[in-house]
């Protein structure tokens, strides 16, 4: 069997490297000429750990991120409403990464080089596929105007929230869904903050700001600080103001007083973004779940299928968690069009919820709704959300998406479905 992959990101190198696992030959297509290390901080929970371990990249994910231990939810005050071990430190047998969604590509990348020489074609734009008697012919598009045709048994779509292969099955679809939110990334080196190790995020949904560390920095004490704020600009449903992507370059004054409203002892955050180099702005945007994502012998995958908000560091998860299934799929099924209807079945529901859940927070949601209660500061937490609430909203999100610790110990690559 023979695969073409359209898309080189986290999610078509990690299917590439899951099938060269399964003995499933491939072949990636990616539309840009270079690979350039694009973007900033993600977060790899242990689902998503534990699928880079079976690919056995996890000791250069070492190499190249951070291993975090501690998180903390708090309101915009600086209030805790909740805290807890992550990673090692909650009894995971894997680690949970902070790192540069551009080493993370370039590890994969490297990976994908050693293992598959060869099967990376860069200024490759997906334009279509037709299904044969007896498998795929996909064309694709140079830089220059020249074509290239490929054949193989199967196609998958990995190619982001702006897929064009999604768009070949859903030519009417539009432009992605708004969430009126507005979202400013960038990183710096930073002093260490707490143990080095940990996870901040403060304010809800409409007012958020976000900082962790995710990589060594240019000497001791220092650290690559990723950081994030959020501010409501529009009521959600709306169309994107501006097409989503990595390179449109931010001011300083487009967050300075945004800045103001957050209380965060252990960071000078005004300073910490003021240090920042160049960063990004862009609208939150997601698109509406699919009722299908398999057409015979093509499918689709990673933001390419459900596309979500942020929250709840689910993005790249569920992509990687994608590969898996996929993989293990067209390795026992003979039938590609019965091994994606598969795969699809196990995934897309779940996914799909996912997708609902983080437009109202994710995991993060618990603030929100402290903060709805308890717009100013608070004297009794356990008043005004009890503990066993904000338990069930951090931890029911984690079943859902499929890493809560029983999941992963089991090496389930799916969630339960249920948020409770």
């Amino acid at each position: 069997m023979k695969v073409i992959i359209v898309g080189a990101g986290i999610g078509g190198l990690s299917t590439a490297l899951a099938l060269h696992r399964q003995g499933v030959d491939c072949e990636i297509y990616e539309k840009v000429p270079t690979l350039l290390q694009q973007g900033v901080g993600l977060m790899l929970l242990p689902h998503a750990s534990k699928v880079m371990e079976e690919l056995g990249v996890l000791p250069a994910l070492d190499e190249v991120g951070v291993r975090i231990e501690h998180t903390y939810f708090r309101t915009r005050h600086g209030q805790n409403v909740w805290d807890e071990p992550r990673g090692l430190a909650a009894g995971y047998d894997v680690p949970q990464f902070a790192l540069h969604r551009g080493y993370l590509q370039r590890v994969l990348v490297d990976a994908v080089e050693e293992r598959l020489p060869g099967a990376l074609h860069l200024d490759a734009a997906f334009e279509n596929v037709e299904e044969t008697a007896d498998g795929v012919v996909a064309q694709f598009r140079r830089a220059d105007g020249s074509i290239i045709k490929a054949n193989a048994d199967a196609l998958i779509g990995a190619d982001g929230i702006h897929s064009a292969v999604r768009h070949h099955f859903y030519p009417e679809e539009g432009t992605p869904r708004w969430s009126g939110l507005m979202l400013w990334r960038g990183s710096a080196e930073w002093p260490t903050f707490l143990d080095g190790r940990t996870y901040l995020n403060t304010g809800g949904m409409d007012a958020k700001f976000v900082c962790y560390p995710m990589a060594s920095g240019s000497k001791p004490g220092i650290q690559l600080t990723n950081w994030a704020t959020v501010v409501r600009r529009a009521e959600p449903g709306g169309p994107p103001p501006a097409r989503e992507e990595w390179d449109r370059q931010a001011r300083l004054a487009d967050v300075q007083e945004l800045l103001k409203v957050f209380t965060i002892p252990e960071v000078d955050i005004e300073a910490l973004v003021a240090a920042t180099p160049m960063f990004w702005e862009f609208p939150m945007c997601d698109r509406d779940p699919l009722p299908r994502w398999s057409f015979g012998r093509v499918t689709l995958m990673g933001d390419a299928a459900h596309s979500m908000y942020p929250f709840g560091a689910n993005g790249a998860a569920q992509a990687i968690l994608d590969s898996k299934v996929l993989s293990e799929w067209l390795s026992k099924e003979s039938s590609v069009a019965k091994a994606f209807k598969g795969y699809e079945n196990e995934r897309l529901p779940i996914v799909n919820e996912i997708v609902a859940t983080n437009r109202s927070g994710g995991p993060e949601h618990v603030i929100n709704a402290v903060e709805k209660l308890s717009p100013e500061p608070f004297n009794d937490l356990e008043a005004i959300l009890p503990f066993a609430e904000r338990k069930a909203i951090v931890h029911g999100y984690a079943k859902l998406a499929g890493f809560s610790n029983e999941q992963v110990a089991a090496g389930s690559s799916s969630g339960s479905g249920k948020t409770h």
